[in-house]
């Protein structure tokens, strides 16, 4: 998961980034599912999350060093005001 602190006022706009991107991700072995999940709103910031599960560590991984991850990833620098601060990884793996 990444975490994303985004601006009050531009969630929105946000989420329409993530609705309308080309992820190339279908395409990217080991993929299973993708989710973009909205949590608290405070006087700062909404947190949001990036939500992918991986058939494995090695696929995400894998996918993190391919071209389809330079193409998902090529604009994500563009979207002045929205973001405050960049995303914070967090990896979980299965165990139960």
């Amino acid at each position: 998961m990444n975490r994303f602190k985004i601006a009050l006022g531009k969630e929105q706009e946000f989420i329409d980034i993530w609705k309308n991107r080309d992820t190339y991700l279908a395409e990217v072995p080991g993929f299973k599912q993708f989710h973009l999940l909205q949590g608290a709103t405070n006087e700062e910031y909404t947190l949001f999350a990036s939500h992918s599960i991986w058939e494995s560590a090695e696929a995400f991984s894998n996918w993190t060093k391919s071209e389809a991850f330079r193409q998902a990833h090529a604009n994500a620098g563009g979207s002045k005001g929205i973001y405050l601060g960049p995303p914070q990884f967090e990896g979980f793996e299965q165990v139960v």
